[in-house]
């Protein structure tokens, strides 16, 4: 073949290099860069002067144009369709496809056989093999692994990267078959624990999402058992995967009971007791009593003490057995949470003044669907709200027409703070600013104050002084 100079060579695309380097018989064309190939095809030819000379001959501009002659297809048919292969190929990026020639000559041993014509490789296996280096060339390096671990190199690494592959893949099915059974803990945000040993938490415990919790309608105390998954690499805890049992029944015997909202209800007819000698806690029971499954609105205006009330109602009611208390500060003041934090009840959740109306509504809807599992399921709940004024509208009706008193089943009961009645309260405690400012207690204004069907909580003789106690307030 002619003599092909140095700057013809440059100016060639890869592909060309290669087809010019089989022909010259160059070992090992395709592992070397594209200068490193052409010095070799400039040796190959005769070193420099040879080039040189031929350039200066007639030759030259043969020589000079054999690259362009290629690339024009001035060959058979069957060189013309590898010419357009070699186009594809050099079509890819040669930086890329140096770095990775770099590469593999750095890994692969260069006792390497001479390499023909039937060794070069089709459309598309050129086209696929870029394909699979830029997904992280798995493949090769795989191979490359297998050739080290066969001439005993030391890939103590990798060895250690595919046993935890294997690992992994052998687990799923192990771990699926993995079940636990514990007591339910739920948090604020709606999600919680399975405690294995409870109460005391531990690193064994399974995490709970809220969908499930939802779904299954759990509340704290709550035994459920099913299968977990191990942890991902950014957990901490196993996962629920499943709910097949709860308090010994299968889940779906639970689950398909029937919904909070559809279960009948009636007004309420049980008394609560306070039995306490505050004042003020001693008018609200018998002048505006409160009963299990009541919609109580403690309304007033600022400085009225209407945050003050609730804090005492809560006190008096922690105490009665079979009662649960939930409190939720949606809107208070930053001292007050501490206050709060202090006394003997915890509440389920505590946002300041600076919160949001969306964040106080979501703390508030958490707070009464957790008292809706527990009511559907038999018991009675109270749950105490200050700050309803922070809540969206929307969300401070739904939280109260939440109360009420089921059929032969539990009660829920609503008690927030408000600056006015919200609508469909069954107890308004109205609380007067003048008589809280000058230590006149009890400080409610009976006028606006009162309850809806009095005597089913405290009879027709309670219901009739209660009238007359109003009587003497308006005289």
């Amino acid at each position: 073949m002619s003599v092909i100079t140095r700057s013809a060579l440059e100016a060639s695309p890869l592909a060309d290099l290669h087809t010019i380097a089989s022909e010259l018989g160059i070992d090992g064309y395709r592992r070397l860069r594209k200068a490193d190939l052409v010095d070799r095809i400039i040796v190959q030819q005769g070193g420099e002067a040879a080039v040189a000379a031929a350039t200066n001959g007639d030759g030259g501009d043969e020589a000079t144009e054999a690259p362009k002659r290629r690339a024009r297809g001035g060959r058979s048919s069957r060189s013309r369709r590898k010419d357009a292969d070699e186009d594809a190929i050099a079509t890819e990026d040669e930086a890329v496809e140096e770095e990775i020639e770099a590469e593999e000559v750095a890994e692969v041993d260069v006792d390497i056989e001479p390499v023909g014509d039937s060794d070069i490789e089709t459309e598309a296996e050129a086209q696929e093999r870029p394909k699979r280096r830029s997904r992280g060339g798995r493949g090769g390096r795989d191979r490359d692994r297998g050739a080290d671990r066969e001439r005993g190199g030391d890939r103590s690494g990798d060895r250690d990267r595919d046993r935890d592959r294997d690992e992994r893949d052998a687990e799923p099915a192990q771990r699926e078959d993995r079940t636990i059974e514990g007591t339910v803990e739920l948090l604020p945000n709606g999600s919680g624990f399975v405690r294995l040993t409870p109460p005391e938490p531990s690193d064994d415990d399974v995490y709970v999402s809220a969908a499930q919790v939802r779904r299954c309608e759990l509340v704290s105390g709550d035994k459920v058992g099913g299968p977990v998954r191990e942890p991902r690499r950014s957990e901490r805890y196993p996962s629920l995967i499943r709910i097949d049992t709860i308090n010994g029944r299968p889940a779906d015997e639970v689950a398909e009971g029937t919904h909070f909202d559809d279960l009948p209800c009636t007004l309420p007819t049980e008394r609560l007791a306070l039995g306490s000698e505050d004042a003020t806690l001693k008018a609200i029971e018998w002048l505006t009593p409160i009963g299990k499954g009541s919609r109580v609105a403690i309304v007033g205006e600022a400085h009225a003490g209407k945050s003050e009330a609730l804090k005492r109602l809560a006190g008096a009611l922690k105490p009665i057995e079979g009662l649960e208390v939930h409190v939720v500060l949606a809107a208070v003041r930053p001292e007050e949470c501490a206050e709060w934090r202090a006394s003997d009840i915890e509440p389920v959740a505590s946002l300041s003044l600076a919160a949001s109306a969306d964040a106080a509504g979501q703390a508030v809807e958490r707070a009464v669907d957790t008292a809706k599992r527990i009511t559907a399921r038999g018991g009675d709940v109270v749950v105490l709200i200050d700050g309803l004024d922070a809540v969206p509208p929307h969300a401070a009706r739904r939280a109260l027409a939440a109360a009420r008193n089921v059929v032969d089943g539990g009660s829920l009961t609503i008690v927030a703070t408000a600056t006015a009645p919200v609508g469909g309260e069954t107890t308004i405690i109205a609380l007067d600013r003048t008589l809280t400012r000058t230590g006149r207690f009890p400080a409610l204004d009976l006028v606006a104050s009162g309850t809806l069907r009095p005597e089913l909580l405290v009879g027709d003789a309670g219901a009739d002084a209660i009238a007359q106690a109003r009587a003497q307030a308006l005289g």
